[in-house]
């Protein structure tokens, strides 16, 4: 792929600040380049990438998405990672944004097994890598940040350093065994297709549902982004996910929880999360910080829903001094 050269950091720099914050988060940057990577079985996975915003770059940073979201919404942050001189990559997971669709229509997030995400990732970053500068580190996000974490247990990936971001380990206020929670959605999912929604959308199909921004950030304007992004590129909108999405995310978040494989990891790992989170247990990510071998855990409180790199400022800034920090120490240029 051909990417625009930047050699001058400040002026672009000056540039980003004569715009508003909305204006960054609502266009794609020209420096950055849409395209599309192939797996093996043809199917095309949607990427985004900018070159470091300086002649030398600080290093290469892959960045993967949650569940039923897209590289849009997190262009802040990315481009943010690009002004301080790191070559960046944003991928969408097979079946989601725009990365096509499994499920039986085009709103219903699905998965046969979460082995699938794991391949394309492998996949992904050998060829990513194999162009990469600088030290390769990488962020993951909520089902991201799971799938970044099993990928590395099964020694697949070799990032230098890895962020994982309320990472997708249990769901919050649901006290069932992983096995139970397996059991569950099998036979939930058996009872029709199983590909069928696992929950209700809202009242009025296409629309959030009420009461979705309290579970995601407390920073309006950031909120209204992703409905921004779905209405200019129809193609992003994705709602609940299947029954058969739930049996293989209990599935896969077994495996990664076992306290043999979470040992594995020799990968530093800086890991955020918010004691406030309603999606994914903080629990689990407590049990996972104290289980890998070499881990940091900056945890929230009220302040912060489960999107951490969408907050309000104060909670944002914080977060993302800490990723600098991290990074520094663990993947300096």
């Amino acid at each position: 792929m051909a990417y625009q050269t930047v050699t001058n950091a400040a002026e672009e720099a000056v540039s980003q600040v004569s715009q508003s914050a909305s204006e960054v988060r609502r266009s794609i940057p020209e420096v950055a380049t849409e395209s599309a990577w192939t797996a093996s079985d043809g199917h095309r996975l949607r990427r985004i990438d900018w070159p470091g915003a300086d002649s030398r770059a600080r290093g290469s940073l892959l960045f993967l998405p949650g569940r039923g979201d897209n590289y849009e919404k997190y262009l802040e942050t990315l481009h943010g990672f690009h002004l301080e001189g790191w070559r960046v990559t944003g991928l969408d997971w097979r079946g989601q944004a725009g990365s096509g669709r499994l499920g039986i229509d085009a709103t219903t997030g699905h998965v046969e097994d979460f082995a699938h995400w794991v391949d394309d990732l492998a996949a992904f970053w050998r060829d990513w890598a194999a162009g990469a500068q600088g030290p390769r580190v990488i962020v993951g996000h909520s089902m991201g940040g799971h799938l970044v974490l099993r990928t590395m247990e099964e020694g697949r990936i070799d990032p230098v350093a890895a962020v994982l971001v309320a990472p997708m380990l249990g769901f919050a206020g649901v006290p069932l065994p992983y096995r139970l929670m397996r059991a569950f959605a099998r036979l939930r999912g058996r009872m029709g297709d199983h590909r069928r929604p696992a929950w209700k959308w809202s009242e009025k199909p296409g629309q959030f549902p009420a009461g979705r921004s309290a579970l995601l950030t407390h920073d309006d304007g950031r909120y209204s982004d992703e409905q921004y992004w779905r209405d200019v590129r129809p193609e992003l909108v994705m709602g609940p996910a299947s029954w058969g999405w739930l049996e293989a995310a209990a599935v896969s978040m077994h495996k990664v929880m076992s306290a043999p494989a979470l040992q594995r990891v020799q990968t530093p790992v800086l890991i955020l999360s918010t004691r406030a989170d309603r999606l994914v247990s903080p629990g689990a990510i407590r049990k996972a910080a104290r289980l890998l071998p070499d881990a940091a855990l900056l945890e929230f409180g009220r302040e912060s829903a489960h999107e951490i790199l969408r907050e309000a400022d104060p909670v944002r800034d914080r977060a993302l001094t800490a990723i600098r920090t991290f990074l520094d120490e663990k993947a300096p240029a």
